[in-house]
C-alpha cells in the first residue's frame, strides 16, 4: 500500500466511510445545513462538524460576513488544526491584515495563537458595539451533509462529505459576547469573499457559487440553507425555485448584499419617500441592504414614519392603535384583525425592486408581530443610527420565503411567502 493510499485509509477510518467522499470523484452539486432561530437572542443559528475528532459547532449565521469564525480559546481541540504561514495562499485567500508570531502566558503555542502566523479580521454585529479583532487564519476538517437532487422524501439526504483544509479564522473568546448559549462563532456567505462558506464549497466540488436561505417561522422547526444548485424541494415535492423572481446585487467592496428598493407601496398605495435614502453611495450610506444579523427589518426614520403612517391607514377602523411595545412603534389592538392563508389580515405591503413590474410582497405574516395576549406590531423598527442603510431587510421578514443569493450571476431570487404555495420552511425532509 502507498503512503497516500495508507494515509486515506486511516483517515477514512477516523470518521466514517461517506465523509471520505471528497477525497475520490464524488462530487455533489448541492448542501444543506439545518437553521434554527434561537428565541432569547433571535439570532438564526445552524450547526456544523469540524476538527479531529469531529465535534458539533453551533454558529450565527451571518449572510454579509466573509468568512467562518470561532471560539479557539475556550476548549479548542483537534488533530487536524493547522494555522496558515505568513504569505501562504491561504493568508491571500482570506485577505491577511496582518502577520507574525505569537506565544502565550506560558510560552507556548496553541490554535489561535501560533509563530509565522496570519491573521484577518472578525467581527460580532452581535455586540453592542461593532467590534473587530485580529482571528488567525487556519484550516481544518469540515464535514457536511450533501443532497442527492432528486425528490424521494426521507431518501434526498446524500452522504455526509468531507472537506479536510477548510479555511477559518481562529478568535479570541471576547467576541462570542452576546452570541446564542452554547454558539461559538458565526458563519459567513459574504459575495466577495474566496473564503466564504457557499464559495469554498463551491471552488472544492466545483459547482456554480450560490445558497438559498429559508427561515422557519418557529424556533422549534428547523429551516433550511441550500448551498449550491437546485432544486429546493418543499412538502408534496413543490420546487421553490420555480416561483423566483431575480433582482440585481449592487456590488461593493463589502461582503454585504445590496439590492435596489425603487419605492414601497402598501395595498397598491406608493409611499412619498426621499429617493435619495433609496440610492445607496459611495460611502455605502442609503440604499437597502439584507442582513440575517438583523431580527427585524430597520427603516430609516422617515421612511419608517411613512411606512406606519400608510399601514395603519390602510387597517379596518375597527382596528385601534396601541401603546407601543418596544422596540415596536407601531401596534395594533388584536381584536378585529383576522387570520388567512397568508397569517395576519393585514395590508400588503410591496417593496418594488429595480424594476417597477418586480416586487416583494411582504403579507401579514411576515409584517405583523403578536407580542403579547390582545396585542400586534408592526414587525418594522425605526433605525437608532443617523447613518447606515436607509432600508435594512431582516430575518422576519424572510421567514417563510426562500431567498436566494446567486453569486455566479450576480443576483438575488425572492419566492414571496411560501403560504401561497401552501408550504413553509419547515416543511422539507432534509433536516
Amino acid at each position: 500500500m502507498s503512503s497516500c493510499s495508507y494515509y486515506l485509509f486511516h483517515f477514512c477510518f477516523l470518521f466514517i466511510t461517506s465523509a471520505c467522499l471528497a477525497q475520490t470523484n464524488f462530487h455533489p452539486k448541492t448542501f444543506f445545513l439545518a437553521v434554527k432561530q434561537d428565541p432569547s437572542t433571535l439570532q438564526y443559528i445552524t450547526e456544523i462538524h469540524q476538527r479531529t475528532p469531529l465535534i458539533p459547532v453551533k454558529l450565527a449565521v451571518h449572510v454579509g460576513s466573509e468568512n467562518l469564525w470561532v471560539d479557539c480559546e475556550t476548549g479548542f481541540k483537534s488533530s487536524t488544526y493547522k494555522p496558515a504561514h505568513c504569505d501562504s495562499r491561504q493568508c491571500n485567500l482570506a485577505r491577511s491584515t496582518s502577520c507574525g508570531d505569537c506565544k502565550t502566558e506560558n510560552n507556548k503555542t496553541r490554535p489561535g495563537c501560533n509563530n509565522n502566523a496570519c491573521y484577518n479580521t472578525v467581527s460580532n454585529p452581535a455586540m453592542n458595539s461593532t467590534f473587530y479583532s485580529g482571528g488567525e487564519i487556519a484550516e481544518d476538517v469540515l464535514t457536511i451533509q450533501s443532497i442527492n437532487g432528486s425528490y424521494t422524501g426521507f431518501e434526498s439526504r446524500g452522504p455526509v462529505v468531507t472537506v479536510p483544509k477548510f479555511i477559518f479564522s481562529c478568535s479570541p473568546s471576547f467576541l462570542t459576547q452576546n452570541l446564542g448559549k452554547d454558539v461559538k462563532g458565526m458563519i459567513g456567505f459574504g459575495q466577495q469573499s474566496p473564503v466564504s462558506f457557499a464559495t469554498q464549497l463551491a471552488s472544492t466540488f466545483r459547482f456554480s457559487r450560490q445558497f438559498a436561505i429559508c427561515l422557519s417561522s418557529s424556533p422549534l422547526e428547523n429551516g433550511i440553507i441550500f448551498i449550491g444548485h437546485r432544486p429546493y424541494y418543499f412538502a408534496l415535492g413543490f420546487d421553490a425555485s420555480q416561483d423566483l423572481f431575480y433582482t440585481p446585487i449592487i456590488t461593493q467592496p463589502r461582503s454585504e448584499y445590496y439590492i435596489q428598493v425603487s419605492s414601497i407601496r402598501i395595498n397598491g398605495k406608493t409611499l412619498s419617500l426621499n429617493k435619495t435614502l433609496l440610492s445607496l453611495d459611495e460611502n455605502e450610506e442609503g440604499g437597502t441592504r439584507i442582513s440575517t444579523a438583523v431580527p427585524y427589518t430597520e427603516l430609516e426614520p422617515s421612511i419608517y414614519s411613512a411606512l406606519s403612517k400608510a399601514f395603519i391607514s390602510e387597517m379596518p377602523k375597527e382596528v385601534k392603535t396601541v401603546s407601543p411595545v418596544p422596540p415596536f412603534k407601531t401596534c395594533f389592538n388584536s381584536s378585529y384583525i383576522g387570520i388567512t392563508s397568508l397569517g395576519y389580515n393585514a395590508p400588503g405591503i410591496y417593496f418594488v425592486l429595480h424594476n417597477p413590474n418586480v416586487y416583494w410582497t411582504i403579507t401579514g405574516a411576515n409584517s405583523l408581530l403578536l407580542v403579547r395576549q390582545g396585542v400586534f406590531c408592526l414587525a418594522f423598527v425605526e433605525r437608532k443610527k443617523a447613518t447606515g442603510q436607509a432600508i435594512v431587510i431582516g430575518g422576519y421578514q424572510m421567514q417563510n420565503n426562500l431567498v436566494e443569493f446567486d453569486l455566479a450571476r450576480r443576483r438575488i431570487g425572492f419566492t414571496n411567502s411560501l403560504f401561497f404555495r401552501q408550504t413553509m420552511c419547515s416543511d422539507q425532509f432534509y433536516t
